[in-house]
Formats: structure tokens, C-alpha cells, sequence
């Protein structure tokens, strides 16, 4: 199959390497010449492999505070993003949870949109980010304008990609209830051989997460602190004095530490505890790959991680969002036998190689189509 040679990737921002950005470093090795365009970029916080792309920002780039604080700028992003001009390239691929996919990409380009979901500050998740207790006032106002206008450009925007593909069959469903929009499922890269099979347990629960709200740390901070159970969290964010207000003695706060770190909590966590509903979710594989349970919220991208079946169990699905059926979870985790080397392989399945495969032909396939 013949692919494109002119190749721009939009992402959001690139602040840290999460799930997203690992999705990009993989995009950056299958096309090592394309360019890269995003809102906002903090260098040295994402991989050598994107440092190393020719990187294009937004005005957002140069507005007051935005290093940290840019979500703040939300509602001037879909501005941010259309200024971008990517006439002399043939190919656009969207790395999209917020703005991206609404790029001007030309006529005689092909644009694929790799969906991480709609636009969750304004759609389903709109309650986490904005509702009573979870922003102050005057975000909350501004935010009930703003809502619908995001909402109809959201939708409006959809109909640039002329093709979504989405990380999971969760996201696929958002997008065709949302945009009206079909899409293939292609999941996001594990980076499976960091891991290996650990009998270690040093007997604590484990997060991996940015600390914002729709993760629902704080279920995860009160579960332990009422259970009396020890919980190291990895991770920060804006929600981390909130957190550490509720957490009691047994909860450990440590940042975000080095990819080698956090392999090694994973090796010595007795479980991981997932209480959001995600879109997906990487860390729930890291921890399988590990042969580490998973204590996930039924709900979301975790149903096709976290498997509770004959001949194979990679966690427990837990089916309240609430403090309660979290500290069961755990309860149920401590009196459950998993068998390592079978979550392994079954994690292999969304190994990073997998990954690239998948996008590479599906870009190739779909190039041939458009310019036949």
C-alpha cells in the first residue's frame, strides 16, 4: 500500500506523557517526518521522540499562566485551533479529546480523527468538571453559557474527519450518539515488554492518574482512609489540595515520578483501583501486564479491560461509584487468586506494536481510497 508523505498531527497540548501523548509518540515513529501542531507546548514534558518533531503552537502558548493553568483558556481553543494553516500537507490526523479534530484541514487532504471521546467538559462529564463543589462560582457561571455554544461546535466540527476512528468500543458508541458519526475501534498502545509478571506485594493499592475530578480519586482517597488500607497515589493535578484534605494516614501522595518508578509500584502493589468511568484506560493494562488486579468501576472502557470470567480474571469490576463498594472491592481483591501469567497475555493483545499496525494500515488503506 502506497501512504501519505505530507502528514500534520494535531494534539491537543502536550504538557506530560499520558495515555493521549503516548498515542502521539507511536503516530511521531510510523510518520518520523510529519509535523506537529498543538495548542500549547511545555518543552521537556513529553518523550525525545515528540521534542524531537517540529512543533507548531497556538497563541495559547503565550497567554498569561498557561504553562499550568490552561485549562482555564477552554473557551478560546476552538479559536486557537483553527488558526493553524496546513495547506502543504496531504494528510491531517486528529489526536482529539477536546478541539483537535476541529483543525481547518484543506480539501485535498485526508483528515482521520483518532477520538479519545467527544468533548466530555461538555457533554457527559459536564457534572465532574463544573457541577456544585466541583469549581467555584464563577467558573460554574461562565460555564452555563458557554455549554451550549461548545456543545453545537462540537457537533459542527464532527463533520470535518472523514474518518473517526475511536479507542474503544465505549467511545465508538459516544461517537455515534453524539456526532452521528461511524467509527473503527483501534486501542491505544501498552507499552507491554516495560512489564513483567510480579509475585511482589507489599500489601498496598495503587493509583495512577492525573488528579482531576472525573477520575474520581476522592472516592479512592476515601475508600482507604476509611478501611484503613494504605494507597500510594501517582500523579498531580489540580484537584491534589482538595485530595489530600479528605485523605487520612494511609494515603501517600507522590507525584508524577519516571516511567521506571511507576513500573516498579506496579511490581509491588497488591491491586490498582480505577474508580472512574474512563473512556478507555492504558493504566488498567500496565497493572494487568504486570499480573496486578484491577478494582475498576463497572462502567466505560473498564468493561473491556477488567474481566471477571471462567479461565480468566484480570480484576473486579465494582458496580456503585461509591466509597462502600470500593472498600469491598479491595476486600474481594485480598481474598481473590489471580493468575499472573494469564492477565499478561491477555494484555499483549493491546500491546504498542499492535497499535502502530493497526493505524498504519488503516491510514494506507484509507489514503488509497482517497487518492486512488
Amino acid at each position: 500500500m502506497s501512504a501519505p508523505t505530507r502528514v500534520a498531527i494535531v494534539h491537543e497540548w502536550l504538557t506530560s506523557m499520558r495515555g493521549g501523548e503516548r498515542c502521539v509518540e507511536a503516530l511521531c515513529e510510523i510518520f518520523p517526518e510529519a509535523a506537529l501542531f498543538t495548542l500549547l507546548h511545555n518543552p521537556g514534558s513529553v518523550s525525545p521522540a515528540i521534542e524531537r518533531m517540529p512543533i507548531t503552537t497556538s497563541f495559547v502558548q503565550r497567554l498569561p499562566g498557561a504553562a499550568r493553568g490552561y485549562r482555564r483558556y477552554l473557551p478560546v481553543f476552538p479559536a486557537a485551533i483553527r488558526q493553524f494553516r496546513l495547506d502543504e500537507y496531504d494528510c491531517v490526523i486528529s489526536s482529539s479529546h477536546c478541539v483537535a479534530k476541529g483543525v481547518a484541514s484543506p480539501p485535498h487532504a485526508l483528515h482521520v480523527c483518532y477520538c479519545y471521546t467527544p468533548m466530555r467538559y461538555v457533554w457527559d462529564q459536564y457534572p465532574e468538571y463544573f457541577g456544585p463543589g466541583k469549581a467555584d462560582l464563577p467558573t460554574r457561571a461562565v460555564m452555563a453559557l458557554l455549554r451550549r455554544p461548545l456543545q453545537r461546535w462540537d457537533v459542527r466540527t464532527a463533520r470535518n474527519p472523514h474518518h473517526f476512528i475511536a479507542i474503544s468500543e465505549n467511545v465508538r458508541e459516544r461517537i455515534r450518539r453524539i456526532y452521528g458519526r461511524p467509527a473503527e475501534v483501534i486501542y491505544p498502545p501498552v507499552e507491554t515488554a516495560r512489564f513483567a509478571v510480579s509475585e511482589r506485594d507489599d500489601g498496598y493499592f495503587l493509583m495512577v492518574s492525573a488528579l482531576v475530578p472525573y477520575k474520581r480519586v476522592d472516592l479512592a482517597v476515601q475508600a482507604a482512609s476509611r478501611a484503613g488500607e494504605r494507597l500510594v497515589i501517582v500523579g498531580d493535578g489540580p484537584e491534589i489540595h482538595r485530595l489530600r484534605a479528605l485523605a487520612g494516614p494511609t494515603v501517600e501522595f507522590v507525584g508524577w515520578r519516571a516511567d521506571a518508578e511507576i513500573r516498579d509500584y506496579y511490581a509491588a502493589c497488591r491491586g490498582v483501583l480505577f474508580p472512574g468511568e474512563e473512556d478507555f484506560g492504558i493504566v488498567p493494562l500496565e497493572a494487568i501486564a504486570c499480573g496486578k488486579p484491577v478494582i475498576a468501576y463497572a462502567r466505560g472502557g473498564a468493561l473491556e479491560t477488567v474481566v471477571e470470567r471462567e479461565g480468566l480474571r484480570t480484576g473486579i469490576l465494582v458496580h456503585e461509584q461509591s466509597v462502600e463498594a470500593l472498600i469491598g472491592g479491595m476486600k474481594r481483591c485480598r481474598e481473590t487468586h489471580f493468575d499472573g501469567h494469564a492477565m499478561r497475555r491477555f494484555a499483549l493483545r493491546f500491546d504498542r506494536d499492535v497499535y502502530k499496525k493497526e493505524m498504519r494500515e488503516f491510514i494506507e488503506r484509507r489514503w488509497e481510497e482517497f487518492h486512488p
